[in-house]
């Protein structure tokens, strides 16, 4: 979402007084912005390059030896691009892309950090590549790619992850982090990013709010063409205003009896969510309790840019910023990272930046049959010696 400690302390002060709601924010907001965006193009910052099928010809990324690999299949709400590393940019396309694309990760990587290169082409012996993107014309081949990769895994890795990034992120930064992500936890199933059309940009965030809402009925057709594949199970990890777009198609497909009809869901993990406090209890009031009990919400209540995203809404609490008890009457678990420490993107990505965090979800995501099941390897064996809390159920 937010990628500057700066730039979170800027916007908190440009908003220090009361704000009662959206349509009093722009001259103000946007001239911030505006200076902001001076200050950061004179002092030599830029914006990191989009990298699919960005290949580095001097140093091909599948000629390191010690790199690893990761194909990632992608469902998409974004209009196709033919700019040069961009694969599916900001405009909202009418019709689902489907398509897949290889990470590779350095052999330097380092857990919880995404070195992502800052030029092209990237260097894949030590910075992340994107490499081999390809485009499937058809649902039945898009299934068929993904039947190929679970029949090379054990019958107990046959699952699918379904990634929903949040707002400010194109396509290159949900394909990073997912690969990130992917490699960190040592996921053993099959990752599927699910990317709606983020503008990614700092000001557009009620473009991307409306983006989220447009791309509803979409998740669930993406639902219905995931569960012609042969996975056994799936599990949902949404980040930020993902978890708003992953709310409401759980909403929808309950409202019109979708739900539960589909590929088995083993847990439902909302990472900083931001979601209006008050909304979510009416979403999750719609909820059947089988879903509820599956789902985790990552909170901490240092969240710089959730605190940016409150001033947004008019000081309506967000979700991943409150306090724990407010959300255990919900019936959900709720795992607060607030004594965790993260330096990076004002504490907002501490699900994938923080060894600890990502270490934790890894090991409850490919160890237990729900991340809160009973058993040896339960979320309680993985709290173990972390400085984080767990309150539901």
């Amino acid at each position: 979402m937010f990628h500057s400690e700066a730039f979170e302390k800027e916007v908190s002060a440009m908003m220090s007084s009361p704000v009662r709601g959206i349509p009093a924010l722009p001259s103000k907001f946007l001239r911030k912005l505006g200076v902001l965006a001076m200050a950061l193009a004179l002092s030599g910052c830029s914006a990191a390059p989009q990298l699919v099928g960005m290949d580095n010809p001097d140093v091909p990324a599948l000629s390191v030896s010690d790199v690893t690999r990761h194909r990632i299949f992608i469902a998409t709400t974004r209009q196709a691009s033919d700019l040069a590393g961009v694969f599916y940019g900001e405009g909202r396309a009418p019709e689902l892309g489907l398509a897949s694309v290889d990470v590779t990760v350095p052999p330097n990587h380092v857990l919880g950090q995404l070195e992502r290169p800052m030029r092209l082409p990237p260097d894949p012996r030590s910075e992340f590549a994107i490499i081999d993107p390809s485009v499937y014309q058809t649902d039945s081949a898009f299934v068929t790619e993904i039947n190929r990769d679970l029949a090379s895994r054990p019958r107990t890795e046959r699952q699918l992850l379904l990634f929903v990034h949040g707002y400010n992120t194109s396509t290159t930064d949900a394909i990073l982090r997912l690969g990130q992500f992917v490699e960190d936890t040592k996921y053993q199933g099959v990752p599927v990013l699910i990317t709606w059309a983020s503008a990614a940009k700092l000001t557009r965030y009620v473009y991307d709010l409306n983006s989220a809402l447009i791309a509803r009925d979409q998740l669930i057709d993406i639902a219905d063409i995931l569960k012609e594949t042969r996975a056994e199970s799936v599990d949902i990890f949404a980040h930020s205003m993902g978890t708003f777009l992953t709310m409401e198609a759980l909403v929808n497909a309950q409202q019109t009896g979708r739900l539960g009809k589909s590929i088995p869901i083993d847990n439902i993990m909302l990472a900083a969510p931001d979601i209006d406090i008050d909304l979510f209890r009416t979403q999750i009031a719609i909820l059947p309790p089988s879903i509820r009990e599956k789902m985790f919400i990552l909170i901490s209540k240092d969240d710089g840019a959730l605190r940016v995203s409150r001033r947004i809404a008019g000081g309506i609490p967000r979700v991943g910023a409150a306090d724990a008890t407010e959300l255990e009457p919900f019936g959900v678990t709720v795992i607060d990272l607030s004594e965790i420490q993260d330096t990076t993107s004002t504490s907002h990505n501490k699900f994938a930046s923080s060894p600890e965090v990502v270490q934790l979800v890894g090991a409850g995501l490919n160890e237990a049959a729900t991340f809160g099941g009973d058993g040896p390897g339960t979320l309680t064996d993985f709290l173990a010696g972390a400085p984080i809390r767990i309150f539901g159920n």
